[in-house]
Order: C-alpha cells, then structure tokens, then sequence
C-alpha cells in the first residue's frame, strides 16, 4: 500500500483525467435515465465509473464499489474489503444538475477501511476545484493544505448558512426547517458531494440530509472531521455506527455549533 499522502496525489489526477475525457465531453450532450430509486444517471456516470474502476485498480487492487454497480456487487465487495481496504466511488454526484446544465456536480472516491474513510477526493471540473483529506493529514484544495482560522469567531444558529435537502427530510422536520429554523439561512445544490466540500471550505456553517448513499459522504466525512468538524445521524452520535448504505447526516464543522443544531433537530423529531 502507497504511502496515503502519495496516494491523495494520485487520485486526484485520476478524478481529473476522468473528468476531461468521460465527463466533460458528454456535459449536455446526453440523454438522462431513471433508475428504480427515481435518481437520475446517463452514459456519462458509466463511463466515469469504468473509467475510475480501471484507474484505481491500477493504483491498489482492492474491491470496489460504485454508484452504479448492482447492490448484490456492492455488499459483496463492502464485506470483501472491509479489513484492508474498498474504493467508494461516486462517478458524477449531481446528475440531473449535469444534464440540465447546472454547474454544481462532483466525482468522488474515498478509500474504505473498517467502515471510515481514510482517504477521500472530490473534484468539481466546473469549478475546478480538487479537495482531498487523509487521516490524520488534513484537507486540500488544489494543492493549498485548508486551515479553521485560530481567531474565528464562534458562529451562533442565527448566523449560520446550512446545506439543507428538504427532499429527502422526514416532512415534519421540513416543515419546522421552512417555518421556524434558528439558522440565518438554507442552501441545497443538489450535490451531497458539493455540501460537503462547502462545509470543508467554510463556504458552509452545516449540512442536514435525510438519507445519504455511502458514496455520497464517504469523502466528505473525512474531510470534515479533518477540519475538526463534528457528524452525526438524527439517531446516532456516532456517524458511524449505524449501516453504511444510506445515512441521515447532521454535520457542522463548529462543534459548538453542531452540537446547537444537532439537538434543535432532534427536538422537532417525532417521538
């Protein structure tokens, strides 16, 4: 196994290179498909996922899991890798952004090990903004290492701009968000992957979704208890505790913060 740092650097050119040659040339210039969960995908995410599969197997040959690959595929490779290590990739997060022609969409990868991310790279091409973080070595932005300025000051809910996907909330907690929320303000992009990186970035105070996929946070979790943030689930404390495959997520990169918006929330839950 690569050192992770040295690793960080070379998937990063891979999520590059995949973007210029599968994802870029098909933006608006493909037809979008529905799958079963009512999500959107079309031949660009297979692409960049094969693209991705090929590349990473290059770099450690390790099981894989893709957005687009068959659950039955996905468990057996979670339960294969789970000791030594399972890519998550996320071929483009925000595919009906990418077909109608919106900006805000990502390719991700995280590398797995014992159910946390160890490593994870999210690059949006519109942007071209690469963020990476490896345990313990701390979040990156096209090559710039992200630091919390030391002399911040302590945000309070009034002030605080969230990343909220109402879609996916129970609808009483939507409901209490739209009408009496103690934050400033409310943001959604349609990317998870993008919050993620926002939240990392400081462009974020938090970010509140119903049920992310593995693939969706695996890289933002990371990057955000690298910038000392905090994440929990509407139910758990510990993020990840509960199964990997599709999470409520509640996070904040103050844990003061986090811990206001954390508990407002559980309060509008039903008992």
């Amino acid at each position: 196994m690569p050192d992770l740092q040295q690793l960080r650097l070379a998937v990063e050119r891979v999520l590059q290179i995949t973007a210029e040659r599968e994802i870029m040339p098909r933006f608006l210039n493909v037809v979008g498909q529905m799958k079963a969960d009512g999500s959107a995908f079309s031949a660009a995410d297979i692409a960049a996922q094969e693209s991705l599969v090929t590349a990473l197997a290059g770099l450690v040959d390790l099981p894989m899991i893709g957005e687009e690959m068959p659950a039955e595929i996905q468990q057996a490779a979670w339960e294969r890798g789970y000791s030594e290590g399972v890519w998550v990739m996320d071929p483009i997060d925000g595919s009906t952004n990418f077909l109608v022609g919106l900006p805000q969409f990502a390719v991700s990868v995280a590398l797995v090990r014992r159910g946390r991310p160890v490593l994870g790279v999210s690059y949006l091409p519109i942007m071209q903004e690469m963020f990476s973080a490896v345990e313990g070595g701390g979040v990156w932005l096209n090559g710039q290492r992200l630091r919390a300025p030391a002399d911040a000051p302590k945000k309070d809910l009034a002030d605080a701009v969230a990343s909220i996907d109402f879609k996916r909330l129970p609808p009483h907690l939507a409901l209490r968000i739209v009408h009496e929320a103690p934050i400033y303000s409310q943001r959604n992009f349609g990317s998870s992957v993008l919050d993620w990186c926002y939240l990392a970035a400081g462009r974020l105070d938090a970010v509140t979704h119903g049920g992310e996929r593995l693939w969706d946070y695996a890289a933002g979790w990371l990057m955000t208890e690298e910038m000392g943030g905090s994440v929990a689930t509407f139910e758990a404390d510990d993020f990840g505790a509960t199964p990997p495959w599709k999470r409520s997520v509640i996070a904040a990169r103050d844990p003061e913060l986090f811990a206001l918006w954390r508990d407002w929330i559980r309060q509008q839950m039903p008992l």
